[in-house]
């Protein structure tokens, strides 16, 4: 009762990222998205924050995706200043289509809502190096 309370009374943030994650495990750090309106709110209020964030678009049924969930899982514990977002292509097209994703899986990273760099396919070095790149400016800035 208190959580709905506090959630109805400016927790909105809490209670929209626990809605966001409704299909992940409470330790992930990977927020997954399943509506595009949720998306859309989260993603104009990044648009602010010179924080990293990496959009992993994958789908259900593509096995590079679940090659990669791991992988994703550990970078997400490891680099807790960066942000980690997932869509599934297949729930949510449009948001595919605006970022021009064209195969899985593919890694969007992201600072003031616009893009700095991608990764597409299974390539856990490449997106890793990657990130470290852009959390590096991050933190010089």
């Amino acid at each position: 009762m208190g959580s709905i309370l506090s959630s109805l009374l400016g927790g909105g943030a809490t209670a929209e990222a626990a809605a966001a994650t409704s299909s992940e495990t409470s330790s992930s750090r990977i927020l997954s998205f399943h509506s595009p309106a949720r998306w859309q709110l989260h993603f104009n209020n990044s648009k602010d924050s010179s924080q990293l964030m990496v959009i992993d678009f994958a789908a259900s049924w593509c096995g590079p995706c679940k090659f990669m969930e791991p992988a994703i899982h550990a970078m997400a514990s490891k680099f807790t200043e960066v942000e980690f977002a997932k869509i599934d292509v297949d729930e949510l097209p449009d948001v595919a289509q605006e970022f021009q994703v064209q195969a899985m899986p593919t890694f969007v990273l992201v600072k003031n809502g616009k893009e700095v760099d991608r990764v597409v396919g299974a390539k856990k070095d490449e997106l890793e190096k990657k990130i470290e790149k852009h959390k590096a400016i991050q933190a010089a800035v």
